[in-house]
């Protein structure tokens, strides 16, 4: 694949010293969906801000198709942003927002336009809804006009800053889906700003996490999950349990009454908690060292009461060993 977005130690810093963004490198390929993942104030909004000229870095460059843009203004940036609020104009109607960029380029025909919006409509699934103010519009639609009103521009990056974080957890796992599927189907690369994990790692073909304004890791959602390269990035994706300095996930954490008989490793504890959750059960137990440990086993292996000595296993190649 080709290259679309290049980073190159990307940097901004501001007049009280705080460093934003920190010698940022990263490349994104030609209809990736890539996601950056952190905690508020890690530097991936002041990131995609940097790319969408709305900020001016202190040091480093960004290079669209391997052409700079250092010194760009937005409008003169082949890419465009969806915002957490929408942004969306109250007075005019659905096909009025959508419209609104492509009225600044002179030298589109009417019909071009016309053609541009109808089928930005489609693809978002509102024809038939062009007529309406963003306030007749539910909470996903009004997500979908921002998509299409930036998807009609095609931009060859598409930049996202937790688009779905205003919408209600059921109706966030819906539109999600539907902007997988709205991705794999135009083709434009997408740049995922989110400090949801569950968001990345069902969304993103590779995920970028941010802590104190560097990269402390890029890869695919299995390795940065399963082979976290630092302590942050395995907290910060997930449960840990940190046992004698190895780091194994709930879903891989076993319990039993007897000890496992092959080459497993495995720690007595006591139960302090099971609960019900319907698709498996989650137990909480002390280790006899004092460490907390968690797991998440299946509701058909039995029910564990608290106080009970069980033993905390798990399979070797589960083990995450990282830096502190």
């Amino acid at each position: 694949m080709d290259a679309v977005l290049e980073l190159r130690k990307l940097s901004k810093s501001y007049a009280n010293h705080h460093v934003a963004v920190s010698g940022v490198s990263l490349t994104l390929q030609q209809g990736e969906f890539f996601s950056l993942l952190g905690p508020s104030g890690c530097g991936k909004t002041t990131t995609l801000r940097l790319i969408a000229g709305f900020e001016e870095p202190t040091d480093g460059d960004v290079l669209l198709k391997g052409v700079s843009l250092r010194g760009l203004p937005p409008y003169a940036r082949n890419v465009s942003t969806v915002f957490q609020n929408y942004a969306l104009f109250p007075h005019m109607t659905v096909r009025e927002n959508i419209e609104f960029g492509l009225r600044h380029k002179a030298q589109m025909r009417t019909a071009e336009r016309e053609k541009r919006v109808a089928d930005a409509l489609g693809m978002v699934r509102l024809t038939g809804k062009e007529s309406r103010f963003p306030a007749q519009l539910s909470g996903g639609e009004r997500q979908r006009v921002a998509l299409a009103r930036s998807l009609v521009l095609e931009p060859d990056v598409l930049l996202l800053d937790e688009p779905l974080s205003a919408l209600d957890p059921n109706l966030r796992k819906q539109v999600r889906s539907e902007l997988k599927s709205l991705q794999r189907r135009v083709g434009i690369t997408f740049l995922f700003i989110t400090h949801d994990q569950e968001e990345a790692l069902s969304l993103s073909d590779r995920i970028g996490v941010m802590n104190q304004g560097r990269l402390e890791q890029v890869g695919t959602p299995q390795e940065v999950y399963l082979r976290p390269r630092t302590r942050f990035v395995a907290d910060f994706l997930g449960t840990v349990n940190w046992i004698n300095g190895v780091g194994v996930r709930p879903e891989a954490t076993r319990i039993s009454y007897q000890p496992p008989g092959g080459g497993e490793r495995a720690v007595p504890a006591v139960v302090e908690s099971s609960l019900f959750l319907g698709n498996c059960l989650h137990i909480r137990t002390r280790l006899i060292t004092g460490e907390p440990v968690v797991a998440e086993v299946s509701r058909l292996n039995g029910s564990y009461g608290r106080g009970e000595t069980v033993h905390v296993w798990w399979h070797p190649q589960d083990e995450i060993i990282c830096p502190q």
